[in-house]
């Protein structure tokens, strides 16, 4: 009996020394004396060995110790609340923390500027799918049946029906319209490509192109030459020379490449226009009369002219971008330096 006075005076003391400076410390407190298997119930279950004349007696001296910890708790409870609160005290008149804004990457902003430049025109956007069989491909586009690009070496043929292929440009996508759609037609199909090409930093095994279209009565090769005059103005400024040069493609007649002046050295020569002083950024012509027919158009009556252009090469130029193996590691160094406004 003595000897469990001597404990809970004991215990008295510890608690009145107690002090907590967290929430953590006033957690530990509660469950070192009120906890369920804390000091409180252990002392309480002594009342088992008590005498029964003692026991009224001994019943109020642990009630009163009870009651002693219980008021301690609060006490520390309140104290930490205090001491919390005014720890997270903010002012909440401060500007607010800045939210990181995410951006386009670099091929979706130009993409997406081609393609507006070509919509004040009047060009509709076209879409087709990416895996194609050979005739929309190559045959429609007047690509004679042992012309090189068929080759494996160029081309991804898929395995179970070398008749299909995934398509090598967008010209796929003007085939598919003038088959469903009569002139006048005027669009303009960007689209991911592939090619069997080694990777490197100036070619991978794919990329992006936009190609447009327009079919109608009298139209020129002036028309061609206006409209990208237009396109390249709007793209890279009124400053920019432009020049045609001739060159050959199967589905158009006659044909041409369009080189601007370079960005880069501003065509005063550089390891990017190979000291020329000039870029070629599309190729362009009059569509071919037979490509018309293959799609019922008469070409007596309609003429039409076509052009194709890399976005990667036309992103290059205005981000001076030197490595197309950039454009799809998903660096988020590299991404997060593009804007939308362009």
């Amino acid at each position: 009996m003595d000897e469990l006075l001597q404990q809970i005076n004991g215990y008295k003391q510890e608690v009145e020394s107690v002090s907590a400076k967290s929430a953590d410390e006033v957690e530990q407190f509660r469950i070192k004396f009120l906890g369920t298997k804390g000091i409180v119930k252990t002392v309480m279950g002594e009342m088992k060995n008590v005498p029964n004349e003692k026991k009224k007696e001994f019943g109020q001296i642990l009630n009163e110790f009870k009651l002693f910890v219980e008021a301690k708790y609060e006490s520390l409870k309140e104290s930490g609340d205090a001491a919390e609160e005014a720890g997270d005290h903010y002012d909440w008149s401060l500007p607010g923390s800045p939210i990181a804004v995410g951006t386009r990457h670099p091929l979706s902003i130009v993409r997406n500027r081609i393609v507006s430049i070509f919509q004040r025109l009047g060009f509709a956007l076209a879409e087709g799918p990416e895996i194609e069989d050979d005739w929309h491909n190559f045959g429609s586009m007047n690509l004679p049946e042992d012309h090189p690009a068929r080759d494996m070496q160029d081309t991804f043929y898929i395995n179970t029906n070398p008749d299909w292929l995934l398509r090598t440009h967008t010209s796929s996508v003007q085939a598919r319209v003038m088959e469903k759609q009569k002139p006048p037609i005027r669009i303009i199909c960007p689209g991911r490509v592939y090619r069997n090409e080694t990777i490197s930093a100036r070619a991978h095994c794919f990329f992006h192109q936009v190609e447009g279209l327009y079919i109608d009565e009298n139209v020129s090769f002036a028309d061609l030459k206006q409209t990208l005059y237009f396109f390249v103005q709007e793209m890279f400024g009124k400053d920019v020379k432009v020049r045609f040069r001739p060159s050959y493609f199967p589905f158009t007649e006659p044909s041409a490449e369009m080189d601007i002046s370079c960005l880069i050295c501003e065509g005063n020569g550089c390891s990017v226009c190979k000291h020329t002083g000039w870029v070629e950024i599309l190729g362009s012509g009059m569509v071919h009369p037979k490509v018309l027919e293959n799609f019922g158009i008469d070409s007596n009556k309609y003429t039409g002219f076509a052009f194709g252009m890399g976005i990667e090469r036309i992103c290059q130029l205005k981000y001076r971008v030197n490595d197309l193996r950039l454009y799809s590691q998903n660096d988020i160094r590299f991404l997060k330096q593009f804007t939308s406004a362009i």
